[in-house]
């Protein structure tokens, strides 16, 4: 069973935010189907980091990726969300 995998670029409403609370709440939101396979923060300017997650879902799922992508933006403290990549493990 294939599986895919979206590197996703989470930017916070604020700068200074929890970024490790923010993936908390992020991976408690996803669908049943989704789960967050590998995180790390990244600095951006000013005292802002993004948090860049590795989620990884079924390929053979329709609309899991939309799924993932409003819950992500659900989250209290989300600010935008960037798709770096897709792949297919």
């Amino acid at each position: 069973m294939a599986r895919i995998v979206v590197v996703y670029k989470v930017y916070p409403e604020e700068a200074g935010a929890d970024l490790d609370g923010l993936r908390e709440k992020i991976a408690g939101k996803l669908p049943k189907e989704a789960e967050v396979a590998k995180w790390k923060t990244e600095p951006i300017a000013f005292g802002l980091s993004a948090l860049v997650l590795w989620v990884i879902f079924p390929e053979e799922l329709e609309g899991v990726l939309e799924e993932v992508e409003e819950a992500i933006r659900s989250v209290e403290g989300v600010g935008d969300i960037e798709t770096v990549s897709v792949h297919r493990a």
